[in-house]
C-alpha cells in the first residue's frame, strides 16, 4: 500500500528536500504540497491524503490551527494523520499541536530514516513524538494541569480496570507496546489489546491523546510517574 503524503511548509527548499527523500521510498508518494495552512485545506478538498507533514510557523494560517481544523471531526476514519515538523523545539508548539490532534511531533533536523519511520508509524495508527520534546513539554506544562485531587471530577479514568490504568501510565511515559510488555511481563499482543480498550473506553483517537489525557487528569506527573 502506498502512503499518500502532503507537504505543508512555507519554505520551498525544505519541501523539495522532503520530496526527494520520500520519492526514493517504494511505499510513499507525495501527492500534494502547500505553502501555508489555507492552501493546505484547499488542496485537501481535491486530493486524498494519508499523512501530512506540517510546518508550524507559516503565513495566513499556522500549522497548529490548520491541524485543529483537519482533526476537528474525530470520527472521520479517512481523515489524514498529521505529523508536525518544525525547527522550533519549543514546548508550547508541541503541546498545542498535540492538543490540536496531531499524531506526532518531530524536529526538521531528524535523520531521514527516523522521519520515514515516523510517517509509517502514524499511518499505521501509532503516534510519534520526539523524546526530548516530550520530556520538556511535560516538565513545563504538568504544573499547570489539574491536580490529582481533581481526578474525581473526571469520570473517564473510572472506566478503566486497574491493569488498563497501569498500561496507560506506561503509555504516558512514552513506552512502546514491546517495552510495556517487558515491564508488565505480558505478551505484546495483550498490551496492544489493552491499549485498544483504553482508547475505546476513553473515546480517544490515538496514543498521543491518551498521553495528554493522562497528564490533564493528574494521573501522572512531570517525569512520567504516578502522583
Amino acid at each position: 500500500m502506498t502512503i499518500r503524503v502532503m507537504l505543508v511548509d512555507d519554505q520551498v527548499l525544505l519541501r523539495t528536500g522532503f520530496r526527494m527523500v520520500l520519492a526514493a521510498q517504494p511505499d510513499m508518494e507525495v501527492v500534494a504540497e502547500a505553502g501555508d495552512g489555507v492552501a493546505a485545506l484547499e488542496a485537501l478538498r481535491a486530493t486524498r491524503v494519508d499523512v501530512i507533514l506540517m510546518d508550524v510557523r507559516m503565513p495566513h494560517l499556522d500549522g497548529v490551527e490548520t491541524t485543529r481544523r483537519i482533526c476537528a471531526d474525530g470520527t472521520a476514519t479517512d481523515a489524514p494523520k498529521v505529523l508536525i515538523l518544525t525547527t522550533f523545539d519549543l514546548d508550547e508548539y508541541a503541546f498545542s499541536a498535540l492538543k490540536a490532534g496531531a499524531s506526532g511531533f518531530m524536529l526538521k533536523d531528524v535523520p531521514p530514516d527516523e522521519l520515514l519511520g515516523a510517517i509509517r508509524a502514524v499511518h499505521s495508527g501509532d503516534a510519534v513524538v520526539a523524546p526530548s520534546t516530550t520530556r520538556r513539554l511535560l516538565d513545563r506544562f504538568t504544573p499547570m494541569l489539574p491536580s490529582a485531587a481533581r481526578q474525581e471530577g473526571r469520570p473517564e479514568l473510572r472506566r478503566l480496570t486497574e491493569r488498563e490504568r497501569e498500561v496507560l501510565l506506561l503509555v504516558a511515559q512514552g513506552l512502546s507496546n514491546g517495552e510495556i510488555a517487558a515491564r508488565l511481563v505480558l505478551s505484546e499482543a495483550t498490551v496492544k489489546t489493552h491499549v485498544g480498550r483504553i482508547l475505546t473506553k476513553l473515546e480517544l483517537r490515538d496514543r498521543v491523546q491518551a498521553v495528554v489525557l493522562a497528564y490533564e487528569t493528574g494521573l501522572v506527573r512531570a517525569g512520567g510517574g504516578a502522583p
